[in-house]
């Protein structure tokens, strides 16, 4: 795997403006999110584009792969090119034949946009609204005050392009003692999700003792990539959707939202049955 780069990004641009906070406007400079045409092209052929902040491409192809279930696993794929220009980026796949004529039968036409992971979808059969449980980890983890104060508050500290731009979202890698280990940013919440589990996938860390930790509110389609890989705990900082709450009871998966220092919600846990 290997990374082709015509033009290096930070993830922000920074801007001149006029701030307004008084009569007069004074310029300024004002750093802004950057938000990029992705393609993901597996075999040569051009399956989806994804709006997204383009920083960790690699790790954002793999994860996409993966919690669209594309391939089934990182050894799948068996190469990755990136290309990145001023306006847009590529990245070319190559997965194995059976990986790729299965996304073939059920192909996409996806136009991913910042707040959208499905946008564009063929059919409601495609959405799969009927995940499949769980593996059964060998250690359940038990939510606590402690343990999501502890990831909550240490999360601003891997947040480097939201102070820069307060405009982007978080996905974390939390241990069982809510100690974060892996965070990625991105415009849309979901590439940051597709982010951290390809990076997760490409340093072969398991999933089995530990949660994933989200700047964002939890909709169906962050809890239904969590459960596709198996992911046991979500925590979110903003409030679930209804979908997000069934496909986590259904998959067996703890969501927990309205993550804050003084306390969460938790919608799948004990006594949470209607």
């Amino acid at each position: 795997m290997h990374c082709i780069e015509e033009v290096q990004h930070t993830g922000y641009e920074s801007r001149p403006i006029v701030r307004h906070k008084d009569v007069a406007g004074r310029p300024a400079i004002d750093n802004v999110a950057e938000e990029l045409p992705v393609a993901l092209v597996y075999n040569g052929i051009s399956h989806a584009v994804m709006m997204a902040t383009p920083l960790d491409l690699e790790a954002f192809a793999v994860g996409f792969s993966l919690t669209e279930g594309i391939v089934a696993h990182n050894a799948q794929i068996h190469d990755i090119d990136v290309s990145v220009h001023r306006h847009s980026a590529e990245i070319r796949l190559q997965i194995g034949e059976q990986a790729f004529a299965a996304m073939k039968a059920q192909r996409r036409a996806l136009a991913g946009r910042t707040g959208c992971g499905v946008c564009g979808i063929e059919s409601l059969e495609l959405l799969d609204l009927q995940p499949a449980r769980i593996r059964e980890p060998a250690r359940r983890l038990v939510p606590s005050r402690e343990l999501l104060e502890r990831a909550v508050s240490a999360l601003p500290s891997h947040q480097r392009l939201m102070r820069a731009t307060g405009g982007v979202h978080a996905a974390a890698w939390c241990n069982a003692n809510g100690e974060i280990l892996h965070a990625f940013e991105d415009v849309g919440r979901h590439n940051g999700l597709d982010k951290l589990i390809g990076h997760l996938a490409m340093q072969r860390v398991a999933l089995d003792d530990g949660f994933v930790l989200l700047s964002s509110r939890a909709s169906y389609e962050l809890v239904r990539k969590a459960a596709r890989m198996n992911i046991q705990m979500l925590a979110t900082i903003s409030a679930p959707t209804s979908l997000a709450i069934r496909i986590a009871e259904q998959a067996g998966l703890r969501l927990l939202s309205f993550c804050r220092a003084d306390g969460y919600i938790d919608y799948t846990g004990p006594g949470t049955a209607p």
